[in-house]
């Protein structure tokens, strides 16, 4: 057996839009009735909660993020492989050129950045920047505005970043991941 066949990674499992749920249930079931709970771990529907108000009243919906992607993380050997990919409602696997061949996971800093998302993850980012330097912001509505860094909270992982819109500073609070210090 190979180095890679006894690394747990993340990989990318297409199925039909709408069934990620029903899907992952499916799986859940094959992993334990075929016996391989010692290659597939933590299956993922990636969703974040999103608020709406309907007749004045507050509505929290899970949101999903990748409509028709389950996130599986697993040690890829030939048997798990083949469960994964004949359980009903999947497509393929993502990065997986076909014909045989085994995908390609996903890398750390991307399964990361969507486990952070989820409020998954509780890794520090490192970042670059400090109180007074010039950031864009990459993500969410104020994507590809620039700000100063006011103040930041490494304990939420976020920074107040003062930001001109309006003609007026405003003061707006941008998770770590979501900035990148200009030079």
């Amino acid at each position: 057996m190979s180095d890679v066949e006894n690394t747990k990674e993340w990989y990318v499992v297409n199925t039909y839009a709408g069934h990620e749920n029903r899907v992952k249930d499916n799986l859940l079931r094959r992993v334990e009735s075929m016996g391989i709970e010692d290659n597939l771990f933590r299956i993922l529907v990636a969703e974040e909660k999103e608020i709406e108000y309907k007749n004045g009243k507050k509505v929290e919906k899970m949101k999903n993020i990748y409509p028709g992607y389950l996130f599986v993380e697993m040690i890829m050997t030939d048997e798990a492989w083949y469960i994964v990919r004949n359980t009903p409602g999947v497509t393929g696997f993502i990065g997986s050129s076909g014909g045989g061949a085994k995908p390609f996971p996903v890398s750390p800093e991307e399964i990361e950045s969507i486990l952070r998302r989820m409020g998954l993850s509780d890794k520090k980012i490192i970042v670059d920047f400090a109180v007074g330097d010039t950031v864009k912001i990459l993500n969410g509505p104020f994507a590809g505005i620039e700000g100063t860094v006011d103040s930041m909270d490494d304990d939420a992982q976020t920074a107040v970043v003062l930001t001109i819109l309006f003609g007026r500073e405003t003061p707006t609070e941008i998770a770590f991941m979501d900035l990148e210090k200009v030079l």
